[in-house]
C-alpha cells in the first residue's frame, strides 16, 4: 500500500464499542466503581463542635476524652485525571500478522478509557504521531467514543513524536495525573522525556511488540527499513532489533510502571493483572 493511504481498524463500529466496554469491564473487575465523583468520604480530622452541626458526625471517642464534644470531618478523594497518550506513527501500522500494533492500542486504550469513566476520572487523549489530536480531560462516554472513533482511522506515512508531546504535555497536567503511554517506543526521545514526567506524575507505559520485531530466524543476514523514516539496515536472524530489557529496568529505575504487549499474544489478563495489581486505575489525590 502507499504510504500516504488511510485505513480503519478491522473491527466494524459496533463492534469496537463492544470490544472496549467488555475490556473496561474486565479492568474495573474487583474495584469498588462508583457514578459519583468524589463518592466515599474519608475521614480528615476532628474539631470541636459548633451549633449546627449534624448529631451523627460526633466523634465520641475524642468527646469522651476531652470532655468537650466534637465531630468529625471528612473530605471527598478526587480521582487523578488520565491522559492517554496513542501512538499513531507508521511503525505502529506495520503487522504481520492479523492484529496491528496500532489496532491493538487504541482498543486497549478505549478500554482503559471507560474504566476510568467508571470510576469517575477524567479521561484526556493525546495523539503521539504525526496528527494533531490533543483534547481535555471529560467525564463524557459520548465524547469518549467520538475521539476513539476518530484514531481508528490511520495513516502509513506518520512520524512518531512521542518525546516532543510529553515535554509539550509536562507543563500543562494540572496538579498530580496519571499518564498511560501506549507506544512502541520507537521514539529514541521518549524515554528521558518520560522519566522527566514521572518525577512529579503517575506514569504507566504499555509497550507493543509485533513479532516480526523478535526476529528472523534461520534467515541469514537480511536488510530492513524502518518505517517511519524509511532507513535501510541489515541485521542477521534471530536477533531482537527492539531494546526490551534495558528499557525495562531504565523504567522500574524511574519509578515507571511498564508491560510489554505482543500483538500475537493474548493481553486481557496481563493487562487486568497490570493494572490490578498496581491500583493504577483506582489511584485518587487530595
Amino acid at each position: 500500500m502507499e504510504g500516504t493511504l488511510e485505513n480503519v481498524d478491522p473491527l466494524d463500529s459496533r463492534q469496537f464499542v463492544i470490544a472496549i466496554k467488555r475490556l473496561a469491564t474486565s479492568l474495573s473487575y474487583g474495584n469498588d466503581r462508583s457514578p459519583f465523583l468524589g463518592s466515599g468520604l474519608e475521614y480528615a480530622q476532628s474539631r470541636p463542635y459548633q451549633f449546627g452541626d449534624p448529631v451523627r458526625s460526633i466523634d465520641w471517642r475524642v468527646t469522651a476524652r476531652v470532655g468537650k464534644v466534637f465531630v468529625k470531618e471528612y473530605e471527598a478523594p478526587k480521582r487523578l485525571p488520565c491522559y492517554l497518550l496513542v501512538d499513531t506513527s507508521a511503525s505502529m501500522t506495520v503487522s504481520s500478522g492479523r492484529l496491528s500494533k496500532y489496532s491493538m492500542a487504541v482498543q486497549i486504550a478505549g478500554g482503559i478509557a471507560f474504566a476510568c469513566l467508571d470510576r469517575a476520572s477524567p479521561v484526556g487523549v493525546v495523539a503521539v504521531g504525526g496528527r494533531s489530536l490533543r483534547v481535555e480531560p471529560s467525564l463524557s462516554k459520548t465524547q469518549i467514543l467520538q475521539w476513539f472513533h476518530l484514531l481508528r482511522n490511520f495513516r502509513y506515512d506518520e512520524p512518531t513524536t512521542l518525546g516532543l508531546r510529553v515535554r509539550q504535555l509536562s507543563p500543562r497536567l494540572p496538579g498530580t495525573s496519571l499518564i498511560v503511554v501506549l507506544s512502541d517506543l520507537h521514539d529514541p526521545w521518549a524515554v528521558p522525556a518520560l522519566k522527566q514526567l514521572a518525577e512529579q506524575h503517575d506514569v504507566a507505559v504499555l509497550q507493543f511488540q509485533d513479532p516480526a520485531e523478535s526476529g528472523v530466524r534461520r534467515a541469514g543476514f537480511l536488510r530492513a527499513s524502518e518505517a517511519e523514516s524509511g532507513k535501510t539496515f541489515t541485521t542477521r536472524s534471530g536477533r531482537n532489533w527492539l531494546p526490551g530489557d534495558p528499557i525495562a529496568a531504565e523504567f522500574k529505575r524511574s519509578g515507571i510502571d511498564h508491560l510489554l504487549l505482543r500483538t500475537d499474544q493474548p493481553f486481557l489478563s496481563q493487562l487486568r493483572n497490570f493494572f490490578c495489581s498496581r491500583g493504577l486505575l483506582g489511584r485518587t489525590v487530595r
